[in-house]
């Protein structure tokens, strides 16, 4: 006689089919917050419980970001669960972010009956409508049959070419529903090496070999250990002087001697004139977008004054914005081991740009070196101090605001995969990106550097990582204000600040109610012995660094930027009107 598990066995129901597809796509570990239009599903998760981890949080923006988070520490796709309606509008930020950081990510939204849709039912969505501009694909299962075909495919396309986010909407009938008729198994995704063509080889070392001054700037998604170690081979060997592209520091040990600093919203005023005199620009895996290049003023668009090669695996990139001189779809490891292995000796034997790379590294040199900034609070002491203590394989996180500008200054990046930051600039992705880290990489350290703005977003989380005993270390730079805001207001609208103070909590007293150790620093001296207590712990901590907001960012004091701005106002006041222009 035939038994309940076995019937299940031959005719799992679309939930435990689905279940068994993340297990041949290899994934171990999700992140969800529990919704009762994939129930289904969550008790298949628990029937497997054994093989794959599901970490449950308390906000789906927050289970999000811990998934794209893990996608961007690993290579592999993260795996996410939320609920229709409002918990799936939640989560597209994290979409949002994998989109603009290539980060492969999978998520799973629930979804009303077949037979409901377009009725307008209880937390219905058009989901392809709503995520078709952000995700590399959007796709909703009509058929349990379907899933092993269409769980391989999400896998494969998030973690292809560009990678970057897929989102499969799961009707609740669909989870019900039992397949008839056993269900080959799915293939796992896998990594594609894009080769560059010999043609293409011979082009970039023609390049090289005309080049005086050139620059090799390295971002965007695909990257891995492999091709963070060829990239290092590659640039010792040629000697040239390497540029990291936003909040892809980590790619290159900051030590490494072609190292040259990063392009960004802060960018060192010596590296941004140095790109404007480059006589080459290779850029490797990214995109210079608006926000590296200072709007587009250090490189022209669509044709820079520079020569460029561009080499992306994705073919629809190349030629997209830049009109580079030569263009090469290739993975970045695929691309840097080729290219070595073809490189012609005398670039290697003596390469013209010796002095050049030099240069480009004293820049980098003098720009990282702490300076005294006052205030009993000095940030750039303070992250100066993270440099110096924590281990070279650290994870440091962070979400969205000036505070950061302090951390991409004076904090060296010393191992692949050390930098979890949001390219896109979302605020409040650094806790739970942080705790996605720790329960992934238990034995690493990992700090969670936030401001008060960017923290309180998804405060709630502390109690995730009480809970799962992430011990991760929170340092919660207090200003009581929105200061990226304030910044742009003040150069706007000088002296009329509306909408950017806030108010705060005491940060120890809420970090003891989840169960943190934690305690306050008002001063930078202070802050290296509270960080040996907070990674001694063994618990998740918080240390809270009350600061002044006249002390801006790494490059600004409130009150300078006020003045210049005053003062062009008067200068633009002062000038004489032409007749029958606008004031």
């Amino acid at each position: 006689m035939e038994t309940m598990n076995d019937s299940a066995a031959a005719s799992p129901s679309g939930g435990e089919l689905l279940v068994r597809c993340l297990i041949e796509q290899r994934v171990d570990l999700a992140f969800c917050v529990p919704g009762e239009s994939y129930l289904d599903a969550l008790d298949a998760l628990f029937e497997q419980r054994g093989r794959l981890r599901l970490i449950v949080c308390r906000h789906e923006a927050a289970a999000a970001n811990m998934a794209e988070a893990y996608g961007k520490l690993t290579g592999k796709p993260g795996v996410c669960f939320v609920t229709r309606g409002p918990g799936a509008t939640h989560a597209s930020i994290a979409v949002h972010t994998a989109h603009e950081d290539e980060t492969p990510l999978v998520l799973f939204v629930g979804q009303v009956a077949r037979g409901h849709m377009g009725r307008g039912a209880f937390q219905e969505v058009d989901y392809r409508a709503m995520f078709g501009g952000m995700a590399k694909w959007v796709a909703e299962v009509d058929d349990p049959a379907r899933l092993p075909e269409i769980v391989a495919r999400a896998f494969q396309v998030a973690a292809g070419g560009r990678p970057g986010p897929v989102v499969l909407a799961l009707p609740e009938d669909v989870l019900e529903a039992r397949t008839p008729a056993p269900v080959a198994p799915s293939r796992a995704w896998s990594r594609l090496g894009i080769e560059p063509t010999a043609a293409a080889l011979a082009q970039v070392h023609g390049e090289l070999a005309r080049a005086r001054k050139p620059l090799l700037v390295v971002g965007g998604g695909g990257w891995s250990a492999q091709a963070s170690e060829a990239l290092a081979d590659f640039a010792r060997t040629l000697r040239l002087p390497v540029v990291a592209e936003f909040r892809c520091q980590d790619y290159l040990d900051n030590r490494h001697d072609s190292y040259a600093g990063d392009l960004g919203l802060s960018t060192n005023p010596a590296l941004a004139a140095r790109v404007r005199d480059s006589d080459l620009l290779l850029v490797l895996g990214g995109r210079l977008s608006e926000a590296l290049t200072g709007g587009y003023r250090l490189v022209d668009v669509p044709r820079p004054r520079q020569r460029m090669i561009h080499v992306h695996a994705d073919v629809d990139e190349l030629g997209r914005v830049y009109q580079a001189d030569v263009l090469v779809p290739a993975t970045p490891e695929a691309f840097l081991r080729a290219a070595l292995a073809a490189r012609q000796p005398s670039l290697a034997a003596d390469p013209s740009w010796q002095d050049w790379t030099r240069a480009a590294r004293s820049d980098y040199l003098r720009f990282l070196a702490p300076t005294r900034e006052g205030g009993t609070v000095d940030m750039a002491q303070v992250v100066a101090t993270l440099d110096q203590e924590l281990a070279p394989d650290a994870i440091v996180t962070n979400g969205a605001g000036n505070y950061t500008t302090w951390l991409h200054r004076h904090y060296r990046y010393k191992h692949f995969r050390g930098q979890l930051a949001p390219l896109n600039g979302a605020m409040g992705y650094g806790l739970p990106a942080a705790i996605a880290a720790k329960i992934h990489e238990p034995r690493r350290q990992v700090v969670c550097l936030a401001g008060d703005g960017c923290f309180l977003m998804n405060v709630q989380e502390l109690e995730t990582a009480v809970r799962y005993n992430a011990a991760i270390v929170v340092v919660v730079v207090a200003n009581g204000s929105y200061g990226t805001i304030r910044a742009h207001q003040e150069r706007r609208f000088p002296g009329r600040v509306y909408a950017t103070d806030i108010g705060n909590p005491d940060f120890v007293a809420l970090a003891r109610s989840f169960g943190l150790s934690a305690e306050r620093v008002t001063r930078h001296e202070d802050f290296a012995p509270a960080l040996r207590r907070a990674l001694d712990a063994g618990v998740p901590s918080l240390i809270e660094l009350p600061t002044e907001i006249e002390h801006l960012s790494a490059q600004s004091r409130l009150s300078a930027v006020r003045d210049r701005a005053l003062a062009a106002a008067r200068l633009h006041s002062s000038q004489p009107q032409v007749p029958g222009t606008p004031a």
